[in-house]
């Protein structure tokens, strides 16, 4: 269970009303061509990486009802290559909110256009947005609400991420603060 383990920015009075994972959930589908390849012939990474960041974002905006802005990826891993005529599937989901930020977990997924074979899964993202207001300045968003014991596991795997993301933020500012000018 989550116990122990809520943002506490939510318990607040006034807070947002919380959204379901399955609201602002999307799939972008796009065939790959030639003009996206590398030097090896196989689809290079950035278009990949610039679908899922499309994708989350799409998310973001959704799930928070206005903009939100990439802050990180944290992650990227390719597990298999895509290749020009892969039918590509960018699937998408909110997996955890903070007070102003979102972690969209995205999953890729990639078919031959013209094959009726099972897709093969050839990426994960994990990324955060910061939903912000018309100045620029972080705004909050509506808490997500996990209807699935998948999306259970994907909020608690989620805030162990952010975990991460803190202490590594603190280690390195730490050790700058020890080192100036290193």
């Amino acid at each position: 269970m989550v116990e122990g383990m809520t943002d506490q920015a939510h318990e607040a009075e006034g807070a947002l009303p919380g959204k379901p994972t399955a609201a602002s959930r999307t799939t972008l589908s796009h065939i790959m061509t030639g003009s996206e390849t590398n030097l090896y012939g196989t689809v290079h990474g950035g278009v990949i990486m610039k679908l899922a960041d499309d994708a989350a974002g799409a998310v973001a905006g959704r799930h928070s009802e206005g903009p939100a802005v990439t802050a990180s990826m944290d992650e990227m891993v390719f597990l298999e290559p895509v290749r020009v005529g892969d039918l590509v599937h960018v699937k998408a989901q909110v997996n955890w909110t903070g007070r102003t930020s979102m972690e969209v977990g995205v999953r890729v997924v990639a078919e031959r256009w013209n094959e009726s074979t099972p897709a093969t899964h050839v990426g994960t993202a994990y990324l955060v947005f910061a939903a912000i207001d018309e100045s620029g300045t972080p705004r909050p968003v509506p808490p997500v609400v996990p209807e699935t014991d998948e999306d259970r596991r994907r909020f608690q795997e989620a805030q162990i991420r952010r975990t991460h993301r803190l202490a590594r933020r603190r280690a390195i500012r730490d050790l700058r603060e020890q080192r100036p000018g290193a």
